[in-house]
């Protein structure tokens, strides 16, 4: 399975495209960081980072793309460009038929270091671990996008297994519904 985890921003947009090789086993492909001008007008930094995700859609052809889901933030306007950058990446995905997965940032930090509330400095030092990487990669954005492809990598089988689940009981419910209203019909014939 092929990941683009993606670590969204306005100033920074971390990029990343890892291969699952079963397991735990994780191979690193590309990590780039997106950088837009902050005096820049908003339309023109969402169109660079979405020219930018489109080649490396178009190039690293993903099955899947890992995004980090925006969290409440003190900052507003810092949430706001976050969910817009989220959300250009998110349509180049469909667009492309490209399933898309939201990870928190705890979610991501517990599979990768073991600990939600880790810091940068240890997702990075983990990041470069699992992926026995020769130098931290820099920015911590790029770290993070990394970060981000691993915890999809290694909840993709949990998740899969949940949705199933999930089919299932819908499918269970029905078919209980169905013998249900069955039997009430043959009781209101009686």
């Amino acid at each position: 399975m092929r990941v683009m985890g993606v670590d969204p921003g306005l100033t920074r947009c971390g990029l990343s495209v890892i291969e699952s090789r079963g397991g735990r086993q994780v191979i690193a492909l590309d990590v780039d960081v997106v950088r837009t001008p902050s005096d820049e007008p908003l339309q023109r930094r969402l169109l660079t980072i979405s020219d930018t995700v489109d080649h490396w859609m178009d190039t690293h052809q993903p099955d899947v793309v890992a995004i980090e889901r925006v969290f409440a933030n003190q900052n507003a306007n810092t949430a706001m460009g976050t969910a817009q950058a989220g959300g250009v990446i998110a349509l180049a995905a469909a667009r492309r038929g490209i399933d898309v997965h939201f990870h928190t940032p705890s979610e991501v930090k517990a599979a990768v270091t073991g600990n939600g509330r880790a810091d940068k400095a240890q997702v990075t030092t983990m990041v470069t671990r699992i992926l026995q990487l020769q130098q931290k990669p820099t920015p911590a954005d790029a770290a993070d996008a990394l970060a981000l492809a691993i915890c999809h990598c290694w909840r993709a089988p949990m998740i899969a297994r949940m949705a199933q689940a999930e089919a299932m009981a819908a499918e269970q419910k029905r078919a209980y519904q169905a013998r249900l209203k069955s039997a009430r019909g043959l009781k209101a014939a009686t």
